[in-house]
């Protein structure tokens, strides 16, 4: 505790962090406390989840309460009700010795009224979201006139979840000699602007470097057809029996359609995403936080400021479409100083989007390949080795010990174990006792993603890919995944090889080689999805397409300059038949082009 004491803080703020067992500050917690305590300077600290931040700011702005004044006087916006509450639940923690400090959480979600009398009774620390606090302080619910530091938690995750215009409101109802303390991941431009805005000569200090990921976090990714993505995904979680993740995705109804395949594997998972109630939401995260889910499948926006502990991997089954995003989904794993994995399943496609993404975060992806099932069948049979070694026995069975041991008397202590790892396994090792091998080949590995076959032309001149318009597009959470999957489940030949896919709001054109198929499109006459008809049209390959764009280009440049030239005529005929010199007598003769007789 002497380093925490060093620091400036003292009293039953360095006893009630004692009996959390903080012994030396973390990175972030040595640079921002004194900053804070001396109250000198406004602040801007860039720092991954997981590095200490709460208790940076959290226990300096305790120990600088004036509890004889029942107003609030700090002030902590955090992006979701989670890390809210999260946040609120720490700082009591920190302050279990000084009953003087009040403490409330507000956020969306639950009983307004109810917030409102406990705003009556006083707090001098509000933990708030911005959508909330913004519907207290328009019904004066809510007095922040008195606060002198407002800290912005998680300023990246808020501005990517819309809450810039909220932001403004709230600061401007603060007061203009407030300390405002800014900690986010990333600093993407719109962080910047806001800390420009409100933020008076800040001090900056980052731990890493912007963007860049956690040094506690590797980084895997394991490349395969888009067709195998899931298969691959389910294949990494029986390979790692002692994993703790969250899965992301791009879409809620990805989310929710591979936690229900998951779930149908046998493997311990829930969903989150928009779509779900409050309560829904707090049933999942409470099973999440106690383990007795597995794997947690979401999307970006369902896991905005998700505060989950010793998480052992983050999986990407989509990659995000922003360097940003990613980091905040790796960020999820390697905490508080331990080890974190980092995954991305990903198809030939995105090797270019991976590649951004390492140059970025200043990060290697190390490839793996993925597990085949005698690999799984070895690390879960281990697995369950080991926990039946380390166990106590919780009760006793001495009453029946005698006729138990009779009862094996007959079995060898080899059979024995075989019989149990059977009955327990049969399920396990029948499925994986022969599959399929999903990892490409080297060659198919360092294939470039544009190769000059994805561009639509064989070797011999003949197209090789057919075009195709589907009706249904980005306004019905249609993904390029999901196409994949259509077509893969549907198609009379498996793999048939895809090529350029261009989704937009209200239908999706894609590409595929369907040389040697007849009726392909009769295949998909009663395919839905999501309740939508799935209905396919045939249209212009793109080769065709590109030189009827061209030619169609080329006839309006004609087109104009024959404009051109029939105007300058017209202009010319009124010159000549206002003019004293001669009568116009001269003539259109082709397209454009005019001549005048000579006197």
């Amino acid at each position: 505790m002497e380093k925490f004491k060093e620091l400036g803080l003292e009293g039953e703020i360095l006893k009630g962090i004692e009996d959390l067992g903080f012994q030396v500050p973390s990175a972030i917690q040595g640079k921002v406390i004194p900053i804070i305590l001396r109250g000198e300077n406004d602040l801007v600290a860039l720092a991954q989840t997981g590095t200490g931040k709460t208790a940076a700011f959290g226990l300096p702005l305790l120990q600088k309460l004036d509890v004889s004044l029942l107003k609030i006087q700090v002030l902590i916006l955090s992006p979701t009700r989670e890390l809210c509450v999260q946040i609120g639940k720490d700082l009591r923690n920190y302050s279990k010795y000084r009953t003087d400090i009040k403490i409330l959480c507000v956020y969306g979600g639950t009983d307004i009224r109810r917030q409102m009398k406990d705003l009556e009774r006083g707090v001098q620390v509000l933990v708030a979201t911005p959508g909330r606090l913004c519907d207290l302080l328009k019904r004066n619910a809510v007095n922040i006139e008195h606060v002198h530091s407002v800290v912005l938690d998680e300023a990246d995750e808020m501005l990517n979840m819309g809450f810039k215009e909220d932001l403004n409101f709230i600061l401007d109802e603060t007061s203009e000699t407030r300390n405002t303390y800014l900690f986010s991941a990333t600093m993407p431009k719109e962080v910047e602007r806001i800390a420009k805005n409100y933020l008076h000569h800040p001090q900056e200090i980052s731990i890493g470097k912007k963007n860049q990921g956690a040094d506690t976090v590797s980084h895997e990714y394991y490349l395969v057809r888009a067709k195998d993505c899931y298969e691959t995904l389910h294949r990494v979680i029986d390979c790692d029996p002692d994993m703790y993740a969250i899965i992301f995705t791009r879409t809620k109804i990805d989310a929710r359609d591979i936690a229900r395949k998951l779930q149908k594997g046998g493997i311990d998972c829930d969903a989150l995403h928009g779509d779900l109630s409050q309560a829904q939401r707090d049933d999942v995260m409470e099973r999440f936080r106690a383990k007795r889910l597995k794997v947690l499948v979401a999307t970006d926006v369902a896991a905005r400021g998700l505060d989950v502990d010793n998480l052992t991997h983050v999986i990407n089954y989509n990659l995000p479409e922003d360097v940003e995003s990613y980091t905040h989904r790796s960020g999820r794993t390697g905490r508080a100083g331990r080890a974190g994995i980092s995954v991305a399943i990903i198809n030939s496609k995105e090797k270019g989007k991976l590649r951004k993404i390492e140059n970025i975060i200043k990060k290697k992806f190390q490839y793996r390949e993925v597990p085949g099932g005698e690999q799984i069948c070895r690390a879960q049979l281990l697995y369950y080795a080991d926990k039946i070694i380390v166990a106590e026995p919780k009760e006793t069975l001495d009453k029946y010990q005698h006729d138990l041991f009779k009862k094996f008397e007959v079995l060898t202590k080899e059979e024995l174990i075989q019989k149990m790892v059977s009955y327990e396994f049969s399920k396990l090792l029948k499925k994986y006792a022969m599959v399929e091998d999903l990892n490409l080949s080297e060659s198919e590995r360092n294939e470039r993603g544009d190769d000059k076959k994805r561009r639509g032309r064989c070797s011999d001149g003949q197209r090789e890919f057919t075009t195709f318009s589907v009706n249904i597009g980005r306004n019905d959470d249609f993904t390029s995944h999901d196409l994949v999957a259509i077509i893969n489940e549907n198609a009379p030949r498996k793999g048939l090889e895809i090529g350029n896919i261009r989704i937009f709001d209200t239908n999706t054109k894609f590409e595929v080689n369907i040389q040697g198929l007849n009726e392909f499109m009769s295949c998909f006459r009663n395919v839905s999805f999501n309740g939508l008809p799935f209905t396919l049209t045939a249209i212009k390959d793109r080769y065709n397409r590109d030189k009827r764009y061209g030619r169609d280009r080329a006839l309006q440049r004609k087109e104009r300059r024959n404009s051109t030239a029939i105007n300058k005529w017209q202009v010319e005929k009124k010159r000549s038949n206002n003019s004293k010199h001669g009568r116009f007598a001269g003539k259109k003769e082709g397209l454009g082009i005019v001549k005048f007789p000579q006197k």
